[in-house]
């Protein structure tokens, strides 16, 4: 490692520690040549699939593109941040754990679905709406008694009904 001060080649390690929930290691470095003192810090790379589109265009994994569609199937709804985090890590995990080299939109859609589902109804309808390119109200019918006929019962427990009970 260079020093950062003097550009010397010679540094070594003072001190070592795990950061970032174990996902990294912070290195505290002193340089033998000017003494100086600095903080590195090492990541894994990991190397995500190729994402294969519908019309068989293949593009790197895009994890802003990821978050982008989540957080915006997820507007204005009641969730909170560390949810959206945690389930963008579950979906990368899956894409990694994949062991695939490229994995299918259709599969990565899935997988955000999954995610949204047991973060919030409303929030799962939308992106199928997308996702599904919904043409018209009865597909947007059949998703949402679809969902109604299909949660866990922790998922009843935790979610704010999509459509009001009417008494």
């Amino acid at each position: 490692m260079y020093c950062p001060f003097c550009a010397a080649e010679d540094t070594k390690v003072i001190d070592s520690r795990l950061t970032g929930e174990g996902a990294q290691v912070r290195r505290r470095r002193e340089c033998l040549s000017c003494g100086e003192r600095f903080t590195t810090f090492e990541v894994a790379e990991l190397v995500m699939p190729r994402v294969v589109k519908r019309g068989g265009v293949r593009e790197p994994f895009n994890d802003s593109k990821l978050r982008g569609g989540i957080v915006r199937a997820l507007e204005k709804r009641p969730v909170a941040t560390e949810q959206i985090e945690d389930a963008i890590e579950r979906i990368q995990h899956k894409v990694r754990g994949s062991g695939e080299r490229e994995v299918t939109s259709g599969q990565l859609g899935e997988w955000v679905m999954e995610e949204l589902r047991k973060l919030d109804q409303v929030a799962y309808v939308r992106f199928a709406s997308v996702y599904r390119s919904f043409q018209d109200v009865n597909a947007f019918r059949e998703e949402i008694d679809r969902l109604e006929n299909d949660p866990t019962p922790e998922e009843r427990r935790n979610q704010m009904p999509l459509i009001p009970d009417e008494k």
